[in-house]
């Protein structure tokens, strides 16, 4: 919003002598005191104006049709797009030249779909840089990236037609300025709790899944780079810089935070903000504000100012009287305060350390007398790097690396027991004309392979029905033609496999 205009808005309600309503929105100076004008809204839902930047575009939502403003003059719209059913809009960050995305949600068997536009260039069949449709959207958010390249949309559905989860169903769009687009596969089912941008423009991180959920670094080519495995969470933010990224679980959970160094992917510190319902970033990039703020809570409000270390180096309770019912940080001009060397070391501090409640898991009486059995309701993930090393096409995990040793070792063996028997002893060479496919039959003795192998061929069948379904015509997206350009390693990896058992 213009720091210099005040928006003031009420219900709507149409007068006897007018049928057209009541003016119900007004846009006030701020230094002045004086109406610039009043308009009538209709609708509640995204009823706010918007502003670029810089305050000299303003735009607002009217029917079909979202009017742009100069210069802060409405008297009369500058520019207009017109979109039968159009829903919602965002502006771009950043200066000229301006863009804006554009939601219209799908009807009577139509697909939704977001455009992209630069403005004021709305008009004739090809003006939108890019387009993207999609089912199962009854709402959407749209985030631009700060450098206003592309675009990610979370569509949502108010209900989960499969029963899976109470909160509807979510998926992740990837939309560019430059035209490309597709979905973001997130490999674990369930709600998508947060995605951000980092600020360099150049990767974002999802949060989703079922709890424990799953946190990943994702690409500009929707690509995963590093998975942060699974943990309670289900927010996360970016430094003002880039370089740190912080997964934290509020709200239902305890308040837990990872604070990682993403360009490293080395986790720094692991403290507990418990019953916070407010973080933000110091523009420094070294400090944390965490608060518990009424009307969310209203007990034990206050707020405390932490080191990405881990140490708390202010802290205010509010009295037991009194709420808190908001807290921010000084606002600064980006480039400010410069990127500073991470640090592991925690910092320190004259504020006496808290130790965390740690619940204790309920007993049923018949058991509290009995030892304790180590056991977990989910399988825990562990970080990995999904980023291909140089010189190394495929990425091996711990349990990979293991197999492949005990993959080594098992083919040397057998060789060495080929060559210590005697020629007439030797086993009679398999016909030339056996078929390949006959190998894939046969197991390994050892399970790890065997499902290897099995998630393999499941991949090599996925490929072979995108590749029918382009040769039918259909268009794919750009994540489904990246499957099939990795058939041939598949390929290679699947007889590398077969051939040592």
């Amino acid at each position: 919003m213009d720091h210099h205009i005040l928006q003031k808005a009420q219900c709507f309600q149409a007068s006897k002598d007018d049928t057209a309503g009541i003016p119900n929105l007004q846009l006030y100076d701020v230094k002045t005191g004086t109406c610039l004008k009043s308009f009538i809204q209709k609708k509640m839902q995204n009823w706010c104006p918007s502003w670029s930047e810089d305050e000299t575009l303003c735009a607002r939502n009217v029917n079909n049709e979202v009017h742009f403003f100069e210069n802060n003059n409405f008297n009369t719209f500058a520019n207009k797009l017109h979109l039968k059913k159009i829903n919602d809009f965002v502006l771009s960050p950043g200066l000229q030249p301006y863009k804006v995305a554009v939601y219209v949600p799908g009807s009577k068997g139509a697909p939704s779909f977001v455009r992209l536009y630069q403005y004021p260039n709305f008009d004739g069949p090809h003006a939108a840089l890019a387009n993207k449709s999609f089912f199962k959207a009854d709402k959407v958010t749209m985030l631009w990236n700060k450098k206003a390249t592309a675009v990610l949309v979370i569509a949502s559905t108010d209900v989960d037609k499969t029963g899976a989860s109470y909160y509807g169903e979510q998926t992740l769009h990837y939309i560019a300025t430059n035209g490309e687009s597709a979905v973001v596969q997130l490999p674990k089912n369930g709600p998508i709790y947060d995605v951000v941008w980092n600020s360099s423009s150049t990767e974002f991180c999802a949060v989703y899944g079922f709890m424990p959920a799953k946190a990943t670094i994702f690409n500009l080519k929707c690509d995963p780079v590093f998975d942060f495995g699974t943990g309670p969470r289900n927010a996360a933010y970016y430094s003002p810089h880039g370089h740190i990224l912080v997964l934290a679980g509020f709200g239902n959970l305890r308040g837990q935070m990872e604070v990682w160094d993403v360009k490293n992917y080395k986790l720094i510190s692991k403290p507990v903000a418990s019953d916070s319902t407010y973080f933000a970033w110091c523009p420094d990039g070294e400090h944390i504000l965490t608060a518990t703020c009424a009307p969310r809570l209203r007990v034990n409000n206050g707020y405390k100012i932490w080191h990405y270390t881990g140490a708390v180096l202010h802290k205010y309770d509010v009295p037991s009287n009194a709420e808190l019912w908001q807290v921010s940080w000084q606002p600064f001009l980006d480039g400010i305060f410069p990127e500073k060397a991470i640090t592991y070391q925690a910092v320190s501090s004259d504020v006496p350390s808290e130790e965390p409640k740690v619940a204790t898991a309920y007993r049923p009486p018949a058991l509290r007398n009995k030892p304790v059995t180590n056991s977990k309701l989910h399988e825990e993930g562990p970080p990995q790097n999904m980023k291909p090393q140089p010189g190394n096409e495929k990425l091996l995990s711990k349990t990979a690396l293991k197999n492949q040793r005990k993959h080594e070792a098992k083919k040397a063996a057998k060789q060495e027991a080929r060559s210590d028997k005697s020629p007439d002893m030797a086993p009679t060479p398999a016909p030339q004309s056996t078929p390949r496919h006959t190998l894939s039959q046969s197991t390994s003795g050892d399970p790890e392979i065997d499902k290897k192998i099995k998630n393999l061929k499941k991949k090599l069948k996925a490929i072979e029905q995108l590749k029918e379904q382009a040769a039918t015509g259909k268009q794919l997206e750009k994540n489904q033609l990246a499957k099939i350009q990795k058939e041939k390693a598949l390929l290679q990896e699947l007889e590398d496999l077969e051939l040592g058992i």
